[in-house]
């Protein structure tokens, strides 16, 4: 089937040919783009002026936990703004919980409560004592527990701090509740697994969300969790989900598993569906003050802390050199930025050649030396605009204002030649629709958080290489095939946008949403 897209104001994000007025389509593959029309017998869409980008694509998320989060309680923003009402809301949820069941939560988020404090045991008790409560920080690198939780998972003051993990605990040596970094897997064993049928079910009511946002394919950058997520993937494309799908595996969970493959079959480009690599935790949060920094945190004499060993990086690096896959690190502190750049430096390309071979995920405080060794190398650079943007109220805490408009530095990370793209980490972040692609433009753009401070002017990102970021760039980080432009010969995966988002505002870009979004050659969602 032929269909010829005229009239409209097409961004491609190639930067051979930016801009065309008409796109001709067959079988769900671009054939020809321009300014005057092919003369093609073909169906006619008329986008009467409309600007059409390339569908986003976010190459870090956690689709999984966020289609989870739909069924649990939002802790943040607009419904939840102190820990007054985060009880209110456990209680509620506590009388329609069965015995034996969780009290889940999500999104939580100190710094826009007006206790501005973290809640912990004491707090989440009186919401619900008699059942077991337990909340993921926005961040998702801290977990909050109730009594009742800490009780199943036999943690008490005895119970020590386990590697790459803390337990807080307070002046009585008591655990207060507070799980970060690894400490969260001495509960989560504990918690009731949902089944395949649940998964899949919610992968295709999110896929239907990222639809609607014009997200046209995800990196999946791994559970907090044993287990890997593919099978939930190939049954959700099979039962309606769009979008394609890049994973990675936490390595932590697979390491000791000699039955564990990355097989040249589930790595295809092209699939829908397909493996990318590895997913390394390299340290943890600037909000959760677990981000392991090269100076301290304001008023305190705290850098953070690493995650990983350097054992479980050299196998690591060895399961992806056998199987010529990607590795992708959490690294946002300086040091742990420097930590993985440096070691991976030595090593030759491993993969392809049509993807890196390291990626370094969220990137607060890159080094010079960071990014020249990444221009060099080819590493890839994955960062998250969204981040200082809505946690505005926890970095002010942990940092002095000169320092804030140092953070995530992506003009900086450009003119170094380093290869980046822009992405969400939803629902890792303290926005309501954490997922959302535009509010995360619009940070990179305006460089001003969500109460209007200045967070970096001089690293502000026009809006043409803004999308250009979160599209090509982003479709090339990840590995996918013949993606992320509007050009002969890649798939047809497009947003017709609600307004001209190239000469809207900058503070007006969060108003921009996808009217139509297009999958090979497919209107998938209009609204």
């Amino acid at each position: 089937m032929k269909i010829l897209f005229i009239n409209g104001k097409i961004f491609t994000s190639n930067r051979r040919q930016l801009y065309a007025e008409a796109m001709l389509v067959e079988d769900g593959v671009i054939k020809w783009i321009g300014n005057d029309p092919a003369d093609e017998k073909a169906e006619v869409v008329d986008l009467k002026g409309q600007t059409v980008i390339p569908g986003i694509v976010d190459a870090h998320m956690h689709p999984m936990m966020l289609a989870e989060y739909s069924k649990q309680i939002a802790c943040l923003p607009p419904r939840v703004n102190s820990i007054e009402e985060l009880i209110s809301e456990i209680s509620e949820t506590a009388k329609a919980t069965e015995e034996g069941g969780w009290i889940r939560g999500w999104g939580y988020d100190e710094g826009k409560y007006v206790e501005k404090r973290s809640p912990n045991r004491y707090d989440l008790d009186r919401g619900c004592a008699d059942k077991p409560v337990f909340l993921v920080r926005s961040c998702e690198h801290i977990r909050c527990v109730n009594s009742k939780a800490l009780e199943i998972a036999g943690i008490s003051k005895d119970t020590p701090d386990p590697p790459g993990g803390k337990i807080d605990r307070d002046e009585a040596g008591e655990p207060t509740g507070i799980l970060r970094e690894s400490a969260r897997d001495l509960v989560i064993p504990f918690m009731p697994k949902e089944t395949e049928e649940q998964l899949v079910g919610a992968l295709v009511d999110l896929g239907n969300l990222l639809s609607s946002q014009g997200i046209v394919a995800i990196g999946d950058m791994g559970n907090l969790h044993p287990g890997g997520n593919y099978g939930y993937f190939v049954k959700a494309n099979e039962r309606g989900f769009k979008q394609r799908a890049a994973l990675y595996y936490m390595w932590d969970y697979f390491d000791k598993d000699p039955s564990f493959d990355i097989t040249p079959q589930i790595m295809d480009r092209d699939a829908r569906i397909r493996v990318a690599g590895l997913k390394l935790i390299g340290d943890g949060s600037i909000s959760g003050r677990t981000a392991w920094l090269k100076e301290p945190y304001l008023g305190t004499e705290e850098y953070g802390m690493p995650v990983y060993s350097d054992e479980l990086m050299e196998s690591a690096i060895a399961f992806a050199k056998e199987k010529g896959c990607q590795l992708a690190v959490h690294a946002m502190g300086g040091r742990a930025i420097d930590r993985a750049v440096n070691r991976v430096f030595d090593e030759e390309g491993w993969t392809d050649g049509k993807s890196p071979y390291l990626r370094v995920e969220h990137l607060t405080e890159p080094s010079e030396e960071a990014m020249a060794k990444a221009a060099e190398k080819g590493f890839a650079f994955a960062s998250q605009p969204i981040f200082e943007y809505c946690e505005i109220e926890t970095y002010k805490s942990n940092m002095d204002e000169a320092r804030l408009k140092t953070l995530y530095p992506l003009r900086t990370m450009l003119d170094s030649g380093v290869k980046l793209c822009i992405s969400t980490d939803a629902p890792a972040t303290s926005w309501a629709t954490p997922s959302d692609p535009f509010v995360n433009i619009k940070a990179a753009v305006t460089r001003r958080a969500c109460d209007g401070a200045d967070i970096g002017q001089d690293q502000r990102l026009d809006i043409e290489t803004a999308v250009i970021l979160y599209t090509k760039e982003a479709a090339e980080i990840c590995g996918f095939g013949h993606l992320g432009q509007l050009s002969p010969g890649y798939s047809a995966d497009f947003i017709v946008l609600s307004d001209d988002i190239f000469s809207i505002g900058a503070d007006q870009i969060d108003r921009v949403h996808a009217a139509e979004t297009w999958i090979n050659g497919e209107c998938v969602y209009s609204g």
